[in-house]
């Protein structure tokens, strides 16, 4: 996709009304007046609350991704934009058990790879609620697929610089502002199909605009409907049966067996590898191996999830007789995903099979090491529910010498996670003899009657079969209830304060309060820790109250030199305390054809709620020094910290744009991120690999120092510091040919320099070209860029993009300090347009779109991990083919 910037941006923006609020032109009494007043209307710019005039540019790096750039990519969500941008890094939009373990159905932005919940996602200049479900890694981000439909986004806009000092202190590594369309008149409907290479995977999305204009005001609805089919592991393997392999399978193994040490596991006698097992065997002990009996639970997982989605959008607008305007928006989605599974989770509590059970083959009590099912038996699916609702009403006045703004925002997010996993007590009850439905446990008698045994030996698979009564008594569902919720009033106003050589400088002041509240309610089983994998957890419910002000001097010294002050003051209350953060820009246009731009600015990020009161268990695959560096896949429980401290940061960039010849623009940008005092969730591997050995945070069978790894414990830290760095370069030439049409040839590239990490456990890292899988880092491939080639003639148009990934290094499978490296990757994208209604001559148009994503079906690279595949940087589901009808009234 090509960027478009500043100038030319300016002027795309300038014709789809780029206005962020209603304007209404000075008060005049001549209606001339007016008419010759609206034709140079000011303007509101993202990145800043002065409005300006056309010839203004940006002393911040900025990025505009219009409608039209997004329908050339074939984008179905906002995830189809953002996977493409190359200032995008870390952000999961491709939900799996292993980085998205509760929030399928999800999108979000990592702008620069400093975390899903440092970038700013703005709708229409006004801010969105988080998402109540967090990340693996403790993070509440903005859900961008339960914004609003695609069809009625205009554009996008990126803030790539940093700006806390004028939106707060989520925008520590910028800002993205989806900036719906304005006064539509009309009526636009679309439909679009997509089909994968891979398995039953297709995705089919029907939308609707409608709008209309009147004298006083407009009106605007959009509704999208999407339904997605799920792509699983087992369509399409990338990884090997060994990166998806658990220790604990069934059939299993077995602890504290008679003659061998407490210790050491046991592959079940009865059977494992004739029942689908993986046997590893340590050490052959005569009649019995003393190993594990393995279980590849990689099939039944889904890299792509069933999905429905529902979004609708409305917008309304009047403008009073004085000069004053009133907008609202109201917003509602709804996001059904179901994502695969094992058949059940590894048990971690270690239960004994008591020497009475009719199939114990060892005639002693042992500790079970496996999971209830396993091989031959159907996955468990896991569930998420999310509904997100959003109304936000504004006033808008003149006054005489600029204008006033008055807001208020009320946002929801209610997610709902349910997944199975087996009941602790009751599954003990069953090794015991009375499991089953209607067995009563204090009355009963063992094995007699309603009173059944399970079976965890794999003569389960054929002599002494598991009735599904007893696996149904001891199975159980996790509910966690999530809610979100987020309130702002906001009001500013911008005047005119003293004329200088370029221009009236512009003064803008205001203030904001904000509540921010988030709770989790999870089941009465999971509040008693009585789950045997996912475990449990408390409720909780806090919130946070923001109080800010922030000013503005906007200051056109010359014709040549435009500056930009900015200062904002929040205060968090309680522990947290307030900061006072600043911004100093400035543009010179050294020339028609060339101009600098530099910005500097500080921020500060609170811990969020989550991080100071929350609590909650993932899934993750962990490599275990003390097997070898073999893989594990263990329960990482973290816990919230209240004495989290906020944490810093300074950002500066240097850039300039340079016009050599007509039609060819140049941008070029460094960049650089400074935080100290870093608010991270510690990192499961760092923890491992610092003592492999620890009793207290690491939760292993049989031995507690030497067994099987089955569960680590951690936290939020703030950790030392973060210090990123890098540069942008975007380019476009527009050729134009007598009879070929007109070809526009583009690059769009970010090249990362430096990616320094001062990790708690793993110690000072040098990040940049590494997974950063062993720290609090992400994945940060040092080059990311895509090649494109526009063409249009008459009623025709194509576009072609070549996206290309380097290489970067593994640190999840290292040897003697050297790591296997994941290799670079390039995929081709490749779409023709063609105008029914100009062929025709037809007054309703008709647009006809046929495409494809990764048209060359290329394999992501291959990692040895979970999934075979990196699923921050790459995309699994192989060449898309789609087809797009859109019809406009």
């Amino acid at each position: 996709m090509k960027l478009t910037t500043r100038k030319s941006a300016l002027a795309a923006c300038i014709a789809a009304s780029f206005a962020l609020i209603p304007q209404v032109a000075l008060a005049q009494e001549d209606d001339s007046e007016k008419a010759e007043e609206k034709a140079v209307e000011l303007i509101i710019v993202t990145g800043s609350y002065v409005r300006r005039n056309e010839n203004y540019e940006s002393p911040s790096p900025m990025a505009v991704v219009d409608s039209v750039d997004i329908d050339s990519i074939g984008a179905k969500n906002i995830a189809d934009i953002t996977q493409t941008l190359t200032i995008n890094t870390g952000s999961e939009n491709n939900p799996d058990a292993f980085t998205q373990n509760a929030t399928a159905g999800t999108s979000n932005i990592n702008l620069r790879g400093l975390g899903v919940a440092s970038t700013l996602v703005l709708l229409n200049n006004k801010r969105q609620v988080v998402n109540a479900q967090q990340t693996n890694e403790g993070l509440n981000f903005v859900d961008t697929s339960s914004l609003v439909p695609m069809i009625a986004i205009d554009r996008m806009e990126v803030i790539k610089d940093g700006a806390s000092a004028l939106y707060g202190s989520d925008a520590v590594a910028g800002v993205v502002n989806f900036i719906t369309k304005r006064n539509y008149d009309g009526a636009k409907l679309s439909f679009d199909y997509q089909d994968g290479a891979h398995g039953d995977n297709s995705e089919y999305n029907l939308q609707g605009l409608w709008g209309a204009v009147g004298d006083n005001g407009s009106v605007m609805g959009a509704l999208s409907y999407t339904n997605r089919s799920p792509l699983f592991i087992s369509d399409r393997r990338l990884s090997r049966p060994i990166d998806d392999t658990s220790s604990l399978g069934n059939p299993g193994s077995f602890f504290g067996v008679p003659g061998l040490p407490a210790g050491a596991p046991v592959i079940d006698p009865t059977g494992c590898a004739e029942f689908g097992g993986n046997p590893l065997v340590i050490q052959p002990a005569g009649a019995i191996d003393v190993g594990l009996c393995r279980y590849d639970f990689g099939l039944g997982y889904s890299y792509v999830p069933t999905e429905t989605r529902l979004n609708v959008y409305f917008r309304g607008t009047y403008d009073f007789d004085n000069d004053v305007s009133w907008t609202s928006e109201i917003s509602f989605a709804r996001n059904r995903a179901e994502r695969g599974g094992a058949p059940s989770f590894p048990i971690l509590t270690g239960p004994v099979v008591p020497a009475t059970h009719p199939n114990n083959v060892f005639g002693a009590p042992v500790v079970f090491f496996g999971r209830a099912e396993g091989n031959g038996f159907e996955a468990d699916p896991a569930n998420t529910e999310s509904d997100t609702f959003r109304f936000n009403t504004m006033l808008t006045g003149e006054l005489d010498d600029g204008f006033w703004e008055l807001s208020y925002t009320n946002a929801s997010n209610d997610f709902s996670f349910r997944v199975e996993d087996v009941i602790k007590d009751k599954f003990t009850l069953a090794l015991n003899g009375l499991g089953g439905r209607g067995c009563d446990p204090v009355s009963g008698t063992p094995g007699t009657g309603l009173c059944e045994y399970f079976n965890p030996f794999a003569t389960s698979f054929t002599t002494s079969p598991n009735s599904q009564n007893v696996i149904d008594s001891f199975s159980g569902e996790q509910v966690i209830d999530s809610n979100s919720d987020l309130e702002v009033l906001e009001g500013f106003a911008s005047i005119s304060v003293f004329d200088m050589d370029g221009g009236a400088a512009g003064l803008a002041f205001g203030a904001q309060y904000r509540k921010e509240q988030l709770g989790q309610d999870y089941d009465a089983l999971s509040n008693e820790d009585s789950f045997t994998f996912v475990i449990g957890n408390p409720d909780f419910k806090d919130s946070l109250d923001v109080i800010a002000a922030f000013a503005e001097l906007a200051l056109p010294v010359s014709d040549t030199l435009d500056v930009q002050l900015a200062l904002r003051y929040e205060d968090y209350g309680s522990s947290i305390g307030d900061t006072l953060d600043h911004k100093v820009a400035f543009n010179y246009r050294a020339t028609d054809d060339f101009s600098l731009r530099a910005s500097l600015s500080s921020s500060f990020r609170a811990p969020s709620v989550f991080m100071r009161n929350g609590g909650a268990t993932s899934l993750q695959q962990l490599s275990d020094p003390l097997i070898g560096g073999g893989n594990a896949f263990a329960a990482v429980r973290t816990s919230g910290n209240a004495d989290l401290t906020p944490e810093e940061s300074d950002a500066y960039n240097i850039g300039f744009s340079l016009a050599p010849l007509e039609n060819w623009a140049i941008e070029m940008d460094y960049w650089n991120f400074d935080f100290k005092n870093l608010i991270i969730q510690e990192n499961a591997q760092a923890i491992l690999n610092l003592d492999p050995n620890d009793t207290t945070r690491l939760i292993r069978a049989g031995d507690p120092a030497t067994g099987p790894l089955v569960g680590v414990r951690n936290t939020f830290v703030n950790a030392s510091s973060l210090t990123t760095s890098g540069i942008d370069f975007v380019s476009s030439y527009k050729i134009e040919t007598d009879g070929a049409g007109t070809f526009t040839p583009n690059i769009n590239a970010t090249y990362i320099t430096k990616y320094d990490l001062d990790d708690p456990q793993a110690g000072k890292i040098d990040g940049a070209g590494r997974r950063n899988f062993s720290n609090i880092g992400v994945s940060s491939p040092e080059l990311r860029a895509n090649l494109g080639l526009g063409w249009q003639m008459e009623a025709y148009s194509a576009n072609l993009f070549a996206r290309y990934v380097s290489s970067y290094d593994d640190d999840q499978n290292c040897t003697n300090g050297t790591c296997l490296e994941i290799d670079s990757h390039v995929t081709y994208d490749a779409q023709f347009n063609v105008n029914l209604s100009a062929l025709f001559d037809t007054s309703t148009e008709y647009v006809l779109t046929v495409g494809g994503i990764n048209i060359t079906d290329e394999e992501p690279p291959q990692v040895f991990t979970n999934s075979g595949f990196d699923s921050k940087v790459h995309d699994p589901r192989g060449r898309q083919l789609y087809a797009r009808i859109a019809i406009e009234f």
